[in-house]
């Protein structure tokens, strides 16, 4: 892989370790800010929505402006936002963190794009594997030292924190990232092949990715039930927050010792149906609940539906990457990027209802609804066999970005796959 993919995860790790804020939210606000339960509630919402705006737009203005630009832009009002969040009277929060939110999610959508332009088809999917394993790397530390600053100090040196961290990510990746080639690149590619058509046209185009998108979002739904209604349920039946913080630590530690490993070693499979047997494993994770409600059946639990992120996040996304044509590539990035994180607001409220109305009839529906969209995934993959229409339109392969090293060409990604339509 080129060296810039190895830095800008160097950079999203150290950005991730501070980045824990939205954890300890919702105590900042009915703590040392003093809002009752339902406005503190309304303000995380709104600000859960603004992080999901932020992540379907971010790239549509990578795609005109430049994915490298349009990171910069989004980390640095991100940083400047959160770092003024302690000098600001409770009123201007309602305004404060649903802005830095969604400059948070158009940074993710850019930064995600700009990995796909960095990295050539074929070695994507190590690509993101790599940038994830930072990520997750990062988050495993931050909440932990999170909790340490928020007692001994202040909630308020949380958020300064945060922002100093993503201004520094502005910072580090100006200087890891090659300014040429990537600052006009989304207006000229954008001028340049106004004669293909939209992203809608190149969407029906591939029904795959048509197919992958809606389940990915029924999913991230049903996967995100495990920070809602999951630990009132292991709450109701005996199992306290040690057993949910020991759960948690499983799903953390199994993504970093795995989720590289198996990128690589599945890097010439059919995305499609890595993707539908990871959407599999998430829906047999929660039928997993039907069977008993111990620690034992929880552990179980927890580890299918790791193994299931481990199988679809990579891949979905690289897939995504790889079946977008270079004029709406930003594009097509925001669109995953947007439904895989739309569970943040849709997954507590929908299950938090159903939960509260009929608690039996949760788990069932969780497991129907990824076998159910896994299934629909493997059949998208066995009707497509992954053919790239890039590829059969005859478009030539994105060269990988420009190395930033004096003198030296840069090396062969890794698992890269020859010139020609990939096969299935």
């Amino acid at each position: 892989m080129p060296r810039t993919v190895w830095l800008l995860a160097c950079g999203t790790f150290v950005n991730m370790v501070v980045s824990v804020s939205f954890a300890y939210t919702f105590l900042y606000l009915t703590g040392p800010r003093g809002l009752g339960t339902g406005h503190a509630g309304l303000l995380s919402g709104v600000a859960g929505a603004g992080l999901v705006a932020g992540n379907f737009t971010g790239g549509w203005y990578g795609d005109r402006f430049g994915h490298r630009r349009v990171l910069l832009a989004g980390a640095a009002v991100s940083g400047l936002v959160l770092a003024a969040v302690p000098l600001l009277p409770t009123s201007l929060l309602f305004a404060a963190l649903p802005l830095s939110q969604y400059a948070a999610g158009v940074q993710r959508a850019a930064n995600s794009a700009l990995v796909a332009v960095i990295v050539p088809e074929g070695a994507r999917r190590q690509a993101f594997a790599v940038v994830r394993a930072a990520a997750n790397g990062g988050f495993t530390l931050g909440p932990v030292l999170g909790a340490l600053v928020a007692t001994r100090f202040s909630y308020d040196w949380l958020y300064v924190a945060e922002g100093l961290g993503s201004l520094g990510l502005a910072g580090w990746t100006a200087r890891v990232v090659p300014a040429r080639g990537a600052a006009g690149r989304g207006r000229a590619g954008s001028a340049g092949h106004a004669g293909r058509g939209g992203v809608w046209s190149a969407l029906r185009a591939r029904p795959g990715v048509l197919v992958l998108l809606p389940a990915i979002l029924v999913v991230d739904v049903v996967y995100r039930q495990q920070y809602s209604t999951f630990p009132v349920f292991l709450a109701g039946h005996g199992m306290d927050a040690r057993v949910y913080g020991a759960l948690l630590a499983i799903n953390g530690g199994v993504l970093l010792c795995l989720e590289l490993p198996v990128a690589v070693v599945l890097r010439r499979r059919s995305p499609l149906r890595i993707v539908g047997c990871g959407l599999l494993l998430v829906g047999g994770g929660y039928g997993v609940l039907l069977v008993g409600a111990g620690v034992g059946a929880a552990v179980v639990m927890m580890g299918l539906l790791t193994l299931g992120e481990v199988l679809y996040k990579t891949t979905a996304t690289a897939y995504v990457a790889d079946q977008a044509p270079e004029h709406v590539l930003g594009r097509f990035q925001s669109l995953y990027a947007g439904v895989s994180i739309s569970g943040v607001v849709l997954a507590a409220p929908l299950g938090g209802v159903l939960y509260a109305v009929a608690p039996g009839v949760l788990w069932p529906v969780c497991a129907l609804l990824g076998v159910v969209a896994g299934g629909a995934v493997l059949v998208a993959g066995g009707r497509a066999a992954d053919r790239l229409p890039a590829a059969a339109a005859g478009s030539r392969p994105r060269r990988p970005y420009p190395s930033r090293s004096r003198g030296a060409a840069p090396s062969a990604p890794l698992g890269a796959a020859p010139p020609g339509p990939p096969s299935a």
